[in-house]
């Protein structure tokens, strides 16, 4: 029997299985590369930054004993000199939406390992990401006071907010021709899934209809709340975390999310980042459920593990564009589309609103 066991061990040995039957572990630790002192991390800043600390980095560094270093703002062209130039700073960094579809395909970006990320609970358009990691999601929606418009007698889609005869008030809107073009198409009478390509041409002309309605074309995130806040305007547009904020407070104003626009909030690790290995190791965690559910709760914006909105506060979930109910109603924004024509789209809003 002695002998039958170190033949056994010899030819594990040959093939490079004994060691790591001895040494449980030892297996994972010949391909986990060596843990640097700290990671660098470019994000938004301010609010969010400190939300993605408590949620994230300070779990990555308890988890692994590596500190995260925050830098900021979000910055499309110093990651292309730094990918460029060979000098990258940053681990990991945030990207907008349609700037990261530019650096994913200017090559700028490494690519997500999907055998650390773990998005299988995401959506399932998400789920085979090559280069951006989806990592949060945010909804433009309608708002309108509740003291204006009563129970039975609320707005429920673009048309209705295009209908001032029966919907009557000031309305506010963004500055910018994002997603007021597929609101416009909508309340035209285009499906959700039919809207891409835009049919821009028809969506300023259903513009034109609502233009003369509109009192505030807000430009900034709590602007657009505060006009409905101020009655200002009785029936607009927010991200729906805008509402949120002012909803807690007591202000007298619900969110009709049927025919929300969604879109992501993005991240990735620039080309040629040095420790590529923890960044996707950092990537992971943030797609855990548990972490993005401590994150939403801070911030009101959810992850996109569907399965985080089980982790949410209760009385915090219901203001979730993930919230099961809220989902299938919603659409997607398409950055594809977006990254191709935002430029020229720009232009024309620019001039239309300088028209009478």
């Amino acid at each position: 029997m002695k002998g039958n066991s170190r033949t056994l061990w010899s030819l594990l040995s040959i093939f490079g299985i004994g060691a790591a039957l001895a040494i449980p572990g030892a297996a994972r630790a010949q391909t986990e590369p060596p843990k640097p002192a700290q990671i660098v991390v470019n994000d938004s800043g301010g609010d969010m930054q400190n939300a993605m600390r408590k949620a994230f980095y300070s779990e990555f560094e308890q988890r692994y004993g590596i500190r995260v270093v925050s830098t900021s703002p979000v910055d499309l062209g110093k990651l292309r000199a730094m990918v460029q130039s060979g000098n990258v700073e940053w681990t990991v960094t945030e990207i907008d939406g349609e700037s990261a579809l530019l650096a994913e395909r200017s090559g700028l970006l490494e690519p997500i390992d999907l055998k650390i990320v773990d998005l299988s609970q995401f959506p399932k358009h998400l789920q085979d990401r090559k280069f951006v990691f989806p990592k949060g999601v945010y909804s433009t929606v309608m708002g309108y006071r509740t003291d204006v418009f009563p129970e039975g007698k609320r707005p429920q889609s673009w048309a209705d907010f295009w209908d001032v005869q029966k919907f009557p008030g000031p309305r506010s809107m963004r500055n910018d021709p994002a997603d007021n073009l597929e609101f416009a198409l909508l309340a035209d009478g285009v499906p959700a899934d039919k809207l891409y390509p835009l049919d821009v041409d028809r969506a300023f002309r259903k513009m034109d209809q609502i233009k003369k309605h509109v009192a505030v074309w807000w430009t900034t995130g709590a602007q657009s709340a505060q006009v409905l806040v101020d009655k200002e305007a009785v029936l607009g547009t927010a991200w729906n975390g805008r509402y949120y904020s002012v909803i807690k407070q007591g202000a007298p104003i619900a969110i009709e999310w049927n025919q929300g626009a969604m879109k992501e909030s993005a991240f990735g690790i620039p080309k040629g980042a040095k420790d590529v290995y923890w960044g996707q190791k950092l990537l992971a965690l943030i797609a855990e459920a548990k972490p993005q559910s401590v994150y939403a709760n801070i911030i009101g914006y959810p992850g996109l593990n569907l399965e985080s909105i089980k982790y949410i506060d209760p009385a915090l979930a219901p203001y979730m564009p993930t919230y099961p109910a809220h989902l299938a109603k919603q659409f997607w924004i398409s950055t594809e589309w977006q990254a191709a024509n935002a430029a020229k789209v720009k232009e024309r809003w620019a001039r239309w609103m300088l028209e009478k």
